[in-house]
């Protein structure tokens, strides 16, 4: 079972697409959505994934189904909403929580390796805010939240996925005022470092980084827990958000007020300029 500090049944008779619904964040996000009563709807390119995670839900006495999908793909997103349509009627609430970087000094990254970042985490989220608004959302709106990540003070050693991120922040703020007209509110939520599925998909290397630097970066001095992105997530996905939109949530433990996780390196001193001759 989820031990949820929402009310109970505070989403019942809800509809919830989780995009990256099978592991990590999105599990966390699936596992409290329906702890609360919401049926969640979870979609990935891995379906074997999703299957446990459904399944782990339905034994837990929730509701869950599964679609398989690639976010890069606008037809098949589309094809994907229009059955879930069929199936279940409206889509109340979008999590846009699949995505996908790998560590590179910028120099290093390949131009695939840069759009296929960018598509995913960028053009993917897009792609599907763009065919639930269409297809889905029911006539009194709904509720979209974007999973972007802690990119305030740039993303030194991941370059692609701090470009896309911040066009994500910059996409909902647009879109929470475009698509207000139809009561669908926009929001985001920036997790710092979080332990759990995502860290451990590093190399030992990058996650030693990691551990090392939390003492110095992190005020909060630790990691982050899946479930705390999930209940910032259910917050603004509830009522009592209702007069929130075009918002970015930081869960980061105050990360992103101290950030170095790049690390110092040894190199000559930047010429200064002084405009002055005498």
């Amino acid at each position: 079972m989820y031990d949820s500090i929402y009310k109970t049944g505070l989403f019942a008779g809800k509809n919830f697409l989780i995009t990256g619904g099978g592991t990590g964040i999105g599990r966390a996000i699936a596992h409290e959505l329906a702890a609360l009563g919401g049926r969640v709807l979870l979609a990935a390119r891995n379906l074997q994934r999703l299957q446990e995670t459904a399944q782990e839900i339905r034994d837990s006495g929730g509701r869950a189904a599964s679609y398989q999908l690639n976010i890069r793909d606008p037809i098949w997103v589309e094809e994907v909403v229009d059955q879930i349509v069929r199936d279940y009627e409206t889509i109340d609430g979008l999590v846009n929580n699949a995505g996908g970087q790998f560590p590179s000094p910028a120099e290093h990254i390949s131009p695939k390796g840069w759009h296929a970042v960018i598509e995913t985490n960028l053009t993917g989220t897009f792609n599907m805010c763009r065919a639930v608004f269409n297809l889905a959302l029911p006539a009194d709106g709904g509720a979209i939240v974007n999973i972007v990540a802690e990119m305030w003070n740039g993303f030194p050693g991941m370059a692609h996925t701090g470009a896309a991120r911040a066009g994500v922040v910059n996409l909902t703020k647009t879109l929470a005022v475009e698509w207000a007209a139809k009561h669908v509110r926009v929001n985001a939520v920036a997790p710092g470092i979080i332990a759990g599925h995502g860290i451990r998909q590093y190399t030992p290397e990058i996650r030693r980084m990691i551990e090392e630097n939390i003492s110095r970066d992190i005020p909060a001095k630790r990691l982050g827990t899946e479930s705390e992105v999930a209940a910032a997530v259910t917050f603004l996905l509830s009522p009592v958000a209702a007069y929130i939109t075009g918002e970015t949530i930081r869960v980061d433990g105050g990360s992103s007020l101290r950030r170095s996780l790049w690390g110092s390196q040894d190199y000559p001193d930047f010429d200064a300029y002084d405009g002055f001759t005498d």
